[in-house]
């Protein structure tokens, strides 16, 4: 029940409800676009997954794509290379892990746990190291060298030598057909 004692709204009342109303809805639109501008940008949405078409990449061959601001490595590994790095025995490997985003975190090291195909290898192009992009085709071990520091990588993204703590990274990805594959 109402009380009978309270006193009607006044037009003051009106006036003060109002301007907080307005003053709140000001304060929101002012501090929109201050939130909105911390969303990624519509390039960087678009770089987060991207198609590769493979079969102009022949056997042997390396080819350097960009993805979300890093070279992205794709090697189609000839027979030869990749009998090489099926040999390679894991005690022989500084980083046991395989640090594959398509797998757990603890998978190791094996040349089958950084590829989903035998043939194509695909990796971030980072060295892990600080940050250098490492020379496709160098080092002792005809993968990668990463010229600033001495890091060597084999033909699976391997670290074998030098300051590199971790492998190259292998990121998550999807074939979609058997000349196409989706990163990303």
């Amino acid at each position: 029940m109402a009380d009978a004692t309270a006193p009607e709204p006044t037009r003051r009342d009106f006036i003060y409800i109002a301007t907080g109303a307005a003053g709140a809805v000001g304060v929101g639109l002012a501090a929109w676009p201050l939130i909105d501008q911390m969303n990624p940008t519509g390039a960087v949405l678009a770089m987060s997954s991207i198609e590769i078409y493979l079969s102009p990449i022949r056997p042997g061959q390396q080819v350097v794509f960009t993805w979300r601001s890093h070279p992205l490595f794709v090697r189609r590994r000839t027979p030869k290379e990749i009998e090489e790095s099926q040999a390679v025995p894991l005690s022989a490997l500084l980083d046991p892990l395989a640090r594959n985003a398509n797998l757990p975190e603890d998978a190791p090291a094996t040349d089958h746990n950084r590829e989903t195909k035998a043939e194509w290898l695909i990796l971030v192009g980072v060295c892990t190291h600080l940050g250098c992009t490492p020379t496709a085709f160098e080092g002792n071990y005809n993968g990668w060298l990463c010229h600033c520091h001495g890091s060597q990588y084999d033909v699976a993204g391997r670290v074998r030598r030098g300051p590199a703590p971790r492998n190259l990274d292998v990121p998550k990805y999807v074939f979609l057909s058997d000349t196409r594959v989706k990163v990303g």
